[in-house]
């Protein structure tokens, strides 16, 4: 019915492309039918002031009302870390992938492929060597003996008559003839070292005489250096939300190159394994804080596709490592010269820039003012002053948050919890496909070299899979893919070596994918002032799931890890629902924006491409403060099924026209 006569008419802002509705200022765009049927019904509203829409009980009352209001909630909370995120509108003015931004990702480059090279060093050497006793003591009474004569005198022969490796015949004083006429009978361990007279490398095992009791197992050393990865991901993520993620990669790259070139150094095992470690806590502390400081300078499509890249330069790093490993007879010029290119990270000191939203996030704006402007000159673009001048701090104060916020943000906890569950499941299956791969007598060289050379294009193909079918449901195929490859293994038959070797490799590309994506993944979803501590947690979960596989591989029976990898897959997908999508959604800064990724438990309805888009859109042309009260208004409007009988489309239609009428003359 018309307003009563002297009602003052409220004055209304319509959306661009949107009709008028009298009684909803809702785009129907963004309405389904249900929605359009609401909006026709006699229920007078009031556009809401400012501190109503900042109401936190208002919000939560309209969150578990209805699904629809939450699913409105969930826009109006996008638009307004839209808003707040005024970085994102000077990133445009600065340019989304110029000069600047490719160099920073050509940055990574070198530090990928290096990562690859300390990663996997020990695989080239620790070489399989054939020892035998030293029994040098011989030379004393026959000088001019050869190397096979003294083993013939010195040496016990196994059945088959090949030289016993761990045992020797005791000395004696005799002369040469006695020993030749009568030869010798009691034997014992080594006693005076080894010798490896059919050795043409030098490697730490005749370096340290790693045999017979006190053999160097590859497996283990990989433990020791995954160790470092789970404290060392901890501890540099923790730097990284401090200090920042300019100090925090030079730290890593100082710890490089001390235990890079260290290595080549080293007296005994015991140091080649500490320094192992330590080279692995700078190893997982650069990936971390260079990934997180290109996701914070890469802004729209280029995130994603920047942080798949760099990884796909591993590849590069092993075949770098073979070319040394063969080339190099002796493993500490295999050390020097894959440490070499870490000299070049010295230069980061001038050329490595801060990120300028960890800067906003710590309160330092004029410093992140001066890190765009920097920018701005190097992709030569200009930034509008009025634009820059509206840079500010996000939320309400300094951001400060710590590793506990991901146990009390419940938000964040149960993405986190996920994301943990889900690296976990491909760093085990991953390991145990190349122990599997192993088992079948493949050079431990050959496993690692074949999987990674054919990783890049598999790596590439993540960027057609994100654009084309988003980030959650392109990271579960490629897990599923990958997951039941090594399900499927243990029941096909061992005597199809061909097949089981077939299923290995695809089953390994599908995890050296997902494992991309993840991280591109991970890194876009955590808040810029827990992103390098959440990073850190998810390499945690990653490394714990390989050292599981190793130790269950090699001291345990194989259906154990087998059994551990069908609940970890199954738990996986079963709750890769919870993980929110990502694409085209903005940059989250501060736990109070982390939100927007809050969905109904009750919606079923996904948002689109072209909805969000369509909001980016709007965003730019129109006052946030209609779409604000707009949206506000929709989750204010009750329920039709509980306070209102169903009325037909021509009803509703007709009541429309006949109160716009009313309105109009009003």
């Amino acid at each position: 019915m018309p307003p009563h006569p002297g009602t003052p008419c409220p004055i209304v802002t319509l959306l661009p492309g949107h009709h008028w509705n009298p009684k909803v200022l809702l785009p129907t765009a963004w309405l389904g039918l249900e929605d359009a049927e609401m909006a026709g019904k006699e229920k007078p509203m009031e556009l809401q002031n400012q501190a109503s829409y900042r109401n936190l009980q208002r919000r939560e009352e309209a969150e578990h009302s209805s699904p629809k209001s939450a699913e409105l909630l969930r826009k109006l909370r996008i638009m307004e870390a839209n808003q707040q995120d005024k970085l994102a509108n000077i990133m445009e003015a600065l340019g989304k992938f110029g000069p600047f931004q490719r160099r920073l990702v050509a940055l990574t480059f070198i530090p990928n492929i290096l990562a690859v090279v300390f990663m996997y060093a020990d695989l080239f050497v620790s070489g399989e060597q054939k020892a035998y006793c030293n029994t040098s003591w011989i030379l004393d009474v026959g000088p001019n003996l050869s190397m096979a004569e003294q083993l013939n005198l010195t040496l016990p022969r196994y059945k088959n008559g090949s030289f016993m490796t761990c045992r020797m015949f005791l000395p004696v004083t005799w002369d040469l003839d006695s020993i030749i006429k009568f030869g010798l009978n009691y034997t014992q361990p080594c006693s005076q070292g080894f010798v490896y007279p059919e050795s043409k490398t030098r490697s730490i095992i005749n370096e340290f005489d790693l045999v017979c009791g006190e053999d160097f197992s590859p497996e283990a050393a990989q433990s020791m250096f995954m160790t470092g990865l789970l404290t060392g991901a901890l501890i540099f993520g923790f730097i990284g939300d401090k200090l920042g993620r300019y100090p925090c990669i030079l730290l890593s790259n100082l710890g490089i190159i001390i235990f890079g070139f260290g290595t080549s150094f080293v007296t005994s095992i015991n140091q080649y394994l500490f320094f192992r470690f330590g080279l692995s806590h700078s190893l997982v502390g650069h990936a971390i804080s260079s990934m997180a400081l290109t996701v914070e300078w890469v802004v729209g499509e280029h995130r994603a596709h920047s942080i798949i890249l760099s990884q796909s330069f591993y590849s590069l790093g092993l075949m770098f490592l073979s070319g040394l490993g063969y080339t190099f007879p002796h493993w500490r010029l295999v050390f020097v010269f894959g440490t070499a290119p870490v000299l070049f990270l010295v230069s980061f000191i001038w050329i490595l820039p801060e990120s300028p939203r960890w800067l906003l996030v710590k309160g330092k704006v004029e410093e992140a003012k001066q890190e765009l402007l920097s920018a701005a000159e190097r992709n030569k673009r200009t930034i509008p002053l009025p634009l820059l001048d509206k840079l500010q701090v996000p939320g309400k104060k300094v951001a400060n948050a710590s590793i506990l916020d991901f146990y009390s943000n419940s938000q964040l906890r149960k993405v986190t919890l996920v994301m943990v569950i889900v690296w976990f499941t491909v760093g085990h299956s991953y390991s145990t496909l190349t122990l599997k791969m192993e088992a079948f007598g493949v050079k431990q060289q050959l496993i690692e070299i074949i999987p990674g050379m054919m990783g890049m294009p598999a790596r590439l193909c993540g960027i057609f899979l994100f654009e084309h079918f988003g980030r959650k449901w392109s990271m579960a195929g490629a897990l599923f893919q990958g997951s039941f490859m090594n399900l499927l293994i243990p029941f096909i038959p061992s005597d199809l070596k061909t097949t089981l070797l077939l299923l290995i490799l695809v089953g390994q590309l599908s995890l050296s994918t997902s494992i991309s994506m993840f991280f591109a993944y991970s890194a876009e979803i955590l808040p810029t002032v827990l992103r390098a501590t959440g990073l850190g947690l998810v390499t945690l979960a990653w490394a714990s799931g390989i050292i599981v596989s190793l130790a269950l591989m090699t001291w345990s029976p194989p259906y154990i890890s087998n059994y551990i990898g069908y609940v970890s897959t199954i738990l996986s997908l079963s709750l890769f629902y919870m993980l929110p999508e990502t694409q085209n959604l903005p940059h989250v800064d501060i736990l109070e924006h982390f939100s927007i990724y809050k969905r109904s438990r009750r919606s079923n309805k996904k948002l689109s491409k072209e909805i969000l888009l369509a909001e980016s859109k709007l965003y730019s042309e129109v006052n946030q403060e209609v779409i604000r009260n707009t949206l506000l208004n929709a989750m204010m409007e009750p329920e039709p099924d509980l306070f209102s009988s169903p009325v037909s489309s021509k009803e509703a239609s007709t009541n429309n026209q006949e109160e716009g009428q009313a309105l109009g003359r009003s």
